[in-house]
């Protein structure tokens, strides 16, 4: 599933495109949504909370879509062939003159009034990567870390409820960082350990998106998530995977047992 840093370029991506035209086309290819008319309506932002993007507009509602396992959003030339978006697995299309967003493979989709928003996004922790995380965000993000007890730490991350916008990948790598074993209790870290570790994931996810900006979704490579059986980049020690959460909830974590030994 795409994650917090992925959405966060995304959102920029359409922002950009969108944001202060009047849009031309508006086609919400959803049951809940279809009939609902975008025409003539302007962006006024589209933003990026945890694994969720919200497209505010004028009128007062906004377009709330996720990506689930598969969807993304893909940005056009208004006019060309890729913008036509004549596909069964298209879900939403935003169209200025100049540009068209289509919305592929969307696994929710969404058209509220934009002060109803919370009623979608209200159970979520604070967002890792909001501009207020480093003081409002992080103050929440350690409360409702410290209200986990005993679960193991992969599974606290995970949990967007506690903190928004993490998922296998970062999860993974921001515990690698820290040379924590995926199973040790969210009660073990005291508050430093827990103000690193939501740090930690921030950083990395920062530096995601930054260098993804300049070179693309994916350019920066994983130290141990993907690299089962692989080498450790620390001691090349065979990087192993185990699970986080029950069935049928369950993902996959890499780590190190050299560097993530339980302490």
């Amino acid at each position: 599933m795409p994650e917090g840093d992925v959405l966060r370029l995304t959102a920029a991506r359409l922002d950009a495109a969108l944001r202060g035209v009047p849009l031309d086309r508006a086609e919400l290819r959803w049951p809940t949504a279809g009939a609902a008319r975008l025409v003539g309506a302007t962006v006024t932002e589209c933003v990026a909370y945890g694994k969720h993007l919200l497209t505010r507009f004028d009128d007062g509602r906004t377009l709330h879509t996720h990506l689930r396992m598969d969807g993304y959003w893909r940005v056009h030339p208004t006019g060309t062939r890729q913008a036509a978006a004549r596909h069964p697995s298209v879900r939403a299309v935003l169209g200025t003159s100049s540009w068209t967003c289509v919305g592929w493979h969307l696994g929710m989709l969404d058209l509220v009034r934009t002060r109803d928003e919370a009623r979608l996004v209200g159970h979520l922790g604070p967002d890792v990567l909001a501009d207020d995380f480093p003081d409002a965000g992080l103050t929440e993000g350690l409360r409702r870390l410290a209200a986990q007890g005993g679960r193991p730490l992969c599974e606290v991350l995970l949990d967007q409820r506690v903190v928004a916008g993490l998922g296998t990948i970062w999860m993974a790598e921001t515990l690698f960082a820290l040379r924590l074993w995926p199973w040790t209790p969210a009660d073990r870290l005291d508050a430093d350990g827990g103000r690193a570790l939501l740090l930690t994931a921030r950083r990395l996810m920062g530096r995601s998106v930054e260098v993804g900006r300049s070179r693309g979704l994916g350019a920066v490579e994983p130290a141990v998530h993907g690299r089962a059986r692989r080498p450790c980049r620390r001691c090349r020690t065979p990087v192993a995977v185990g699970r986080a959460n029950e069935a049928p909830y369950d993902r996959p974590v890499f780590w190190c047992p050299a560097c993530q030994a339980p302490r």
